[in-house]
């Protein structure tokens, strides 16, 4: 594996944005359901496939997944006044289930470019 600065700076980013969209889509699941949640899914979607895209390796979507998974935990601990992100309705499950099977399904797709054999 190739370690170089530029390719460094490629996981970062997509850590950070891992941890946006992960914060993202917490809150616009549960504001405009159904529509929220199809948008936060797609978001999700579209930066674990295009971190496999633009790095070209299954590792992107493991540290992107990464600032995802850190942001949702933080989000899903309650404050000191009872109140949380996440109610555990319906909803919240399949944005958190349903966006750990998009990661299953990009990190295990052929990578880009390779014939799969």
């Amino acid at each position: 594996m190739n370690f170089s600065p530029g390719r460094f700076a490629l996981h970062t980013l997509l850590v950070v944005l891992g941890a946006l969209v992960g914060t993202a889509g917490a809150l616009v699941q549960a504001a405009w359901l159904p529509g929220g949640l199809v948008l936060a899914l797609l978001a999700t979607a579209g930066l674990f496939y295009g971190g496999l895209r633009a790095v070209g390796g299954p590792f992107a979507v493991v540290t992107a997944g990464a600032g995802w998974l850190i942001a949702v935990i933080l989000l899903s601990f309650r404050r000191p006044e009872g109140d949380g992100v996440f109610g555990g309705g319906l909803a919240e499950l399949l944005y958190l289930f349903g966006s750990m099977a998009i990661a299953v399904m990009c990190a295990t797709r052929a990578a880009p470019g390779r014939p799969a054999a």
